[in-house]
Order: structure tokens, then C-alpha cells, then sequence
């Protein structure tokens, strides 16, 4: 576990490097006239509505919705096309999820203005109810396309991708889960059945790449970075995959200064990160694709979610 002193030490350092890199590729990009898209994404909010408390010894004074809101309303005045997602367990870890059960956070990431988030485990907390009764606060999608919630009250209600347009670009977005068996009761699962993520990634590949035509394909994934205990994991499931340029992860509660970057089965590079847990950070990729020479350029940043931002 980070301490908050590691936390702001390091983060700083990946901010200035990559900040850095961020400027030398802009000037490419407009060299090469490549177009652009910002993503920008969280994950594990646990209900963090509220920064930690300034004496708490792991993350004093971090994290708070109203900060993660004022960061990405401030990016977004600065860059034409971004792109705000979350990979998963909005729901508990504070008082606001358990008189609210989900209502309050749902209706502040809308507000935030999300483009699409993930399911996590923690969402079936008050089982698949407590996810159906909160929809219809939300005004973005949860995607997530390894559930078959066949005969349940979330049949029709998840999909599993989303295309969105931004200027000429095509980017599609696809959601996968951790298998729930070992983090949710039988009885607040029903009969919703875990589906391989890599066979799921070859369909998405298909229908986003080949059928649709995506300049970009992300996966929202609530696998977990790595798992040393056998299972699925982000890394392995960007090795054995094709077709997808960014994994943006949650579940294990992973801060990653700088995305990790692993050969996918193509030998093709994939992008993987996740930001920590509670809105601590917020992560931010930029891509520059050049779309009629295959060309795609990424440059990141890692930035603290503090009383800074204001």
C-alpha cells in the first residue's frame, strides 16, 4: 500500500517525464496532421464521494468527487475530443453507500459527466437489485460483455461495447469482468454465468475492428492488474488477446506511475493502467492517430487528486 508521502513523491516525478513526452508528440501530431483523442478514466471509487480525511496516514487530504469533476472540466475546456471512463466498484466503502446504496455516486459521476464504466464486484453488494434499482440515476452506460445475464433482471439492461465518434475517429469501448465466484454470494449473483475474457476479446475484436472499423479499441476490465495466484489478470489477458490498444484496469487497486506496456498474441503493443482506488488519481492517455498510415502515438499522465486542483 502507498503511503501518501510515496504517493505525491512519485506521482510528481511521472508527471513531470511524462509530461514531457506529452509535448514532444503534440508537436508531432501537428507535424503529421494525426488526430487526437483524450482519455481520461478512474477506477475502485468505493464511494469516496469526500477526500480522506487530512490525518489519515495512507492518502490525508486525497481523493473527493467535486476535485475529480474540477480536473476533467479543466481538461476538457483545453482538448476537443475526451473520453471519460471507470473500470469498476463505485459502490461501498464509505457511509454514502450504505443509506444511499448507490445513489448518490451514480448521480454524481453523471453529473461529472462519464462516457461509460465497468461492473465491478462490489456492484452486486446488494445483489443484481441493488444495480437494476440504480440505472436509472445513471445517463452513460455500464459495459460488460463476459456476464451472460440471461433469465436475470439485468438481461438487455448492460451491453457489452459502446462505438463513440470523436471528430474522424471511431473508438470502441468494451467492458469485461473478474469471474464472480469467491467475491459475491451465490444468492446475490443469481444465475449469472462468467464467460472466458480472451474468447470475448476475439468477438469484440471482430465486431469493433473488422465489422465497425474502430481506429481504437479499449477494454474497461475489472480483472486486476496481476494475479500471483492463478486467474485471470490484466496482464495475461493483454498477452493472450488481439485487437486491443488500452486495458483500463480496477480490482487490485494498482498505481501505475506510467502505463504498463505488454506484446499482445499479435506481437502488437497494448496499454495498461489503473490509478490507485478511492479517486486518488486520475489517469490521462492521449492518443495521436494517424489513421491512413496505421500510426498511433501515446502519452501519458498521472495526476494527484488533491486541494491543489481548485
Amino acid at each position: 500500500m502507498w503511503n501518501r508521502r510515496d504517493f505525491l513523491k512519485n506521482i510528481s516525478l511521472a508527471s513531470l517525464v511524462l509530461g514531457t513526452g506529452l509535448i514532444s508528440k503534440r508537436s508531432l501530431a501537428a507535424k503529421n496532421q494525426m488526430q487526437k483523442i483524450t482519455i481520461l478514466h478512474t477506477n475502485d471509487l468505493h464511494s469516496r464521494i469526500d477526500p480522506f480525511p487530512k490525518e489519515d496516514p495512507e492518502f490525508g487530504g486525497l481523493g473527493g468527487f467535486a476535485r475529480i469533476n474540477a480536473l476533467v472540466q479543466k481538461i476538457r475546456k483545453t482538448e476537443d475530443h475526451v473520453l471519460l471512463f471507470d473500470a469498476g466498484d463505485v459502490y461501498q466503502g464509505t457511509p454514502y453507500f450504505n443509506f444511499f446504496e448507490g445513489e448518490a455516486e451514480f448521480k454524481l459521476m453523471s453529473k461529472i459527466g462519464y462516457d461509460a464504466g465497468n461492473i465491478g464486484n462490489h456492484e452486486f453488494d446488494n445483489g443484481i437489485e441493488g444495480i437494476t434499482n440504480q440505472l436509472k440515476h445513471l445517463n452513460f452506460p455500464l459495459l460488460n460483455a463476459n456476464y451472460d445475464f440471461t433469465g436475470t433482471d439485468l438481461e438487455g439492461k448492460i451491453p457489452a461495447y459502446k462505438i463513440f465518434e470523436k471528430g474522424d475517429l471511431k473508438i470502441g469501448v468494451f467492458g469485461v469482468g473478474v469471474d464472480l465466484d469467491g467475491y459475491v454470494e451465490a444468492k446475490n449473483r443469481s444465475t449469472i454465468s462468467y464467460i472466458d475474457p480472451v474468447d470475448v476479446a476475439e468477438k469484440m475484436h471482430r465486431v469493433l475492428k473488422e465489422e465497425q472499423k474502430c481506429d481504437l479499441i479499449i477494454c474497461l476490465s475489472h480483472l486486476g492488474y496481476k494475479n500471483e495466484y492463478g486467474g485471470d489478470s490484466d496482464y495475461d489477458f493483454a498477452k493472450k488477446s488481439r485487437g486491443i490498444d488500452l486495458i483500463i484496469g480496477g480490482h487490485s487497486h494498482t498505481l501505475l506511475e506510467t502505463p504498463d506496456r505488454v506484446l499482445n498474441k499479435d506481437g502488437v503493443e497494448v496499454l495498461i493502467n489503473q490509478v490507485g482506488w478511492a479517486g486518488i488519481a486520475l489517469g490521462r492517455i492521449d492518443f495521436h492517430i494517424d489513421k491512413k498510415n496505421n500510426i498511433k502515438l501515446a502519452a501519458s499522465k498521472l495526476f494527484s487528486v488533491d486541494d491543489k486542483i481548485a
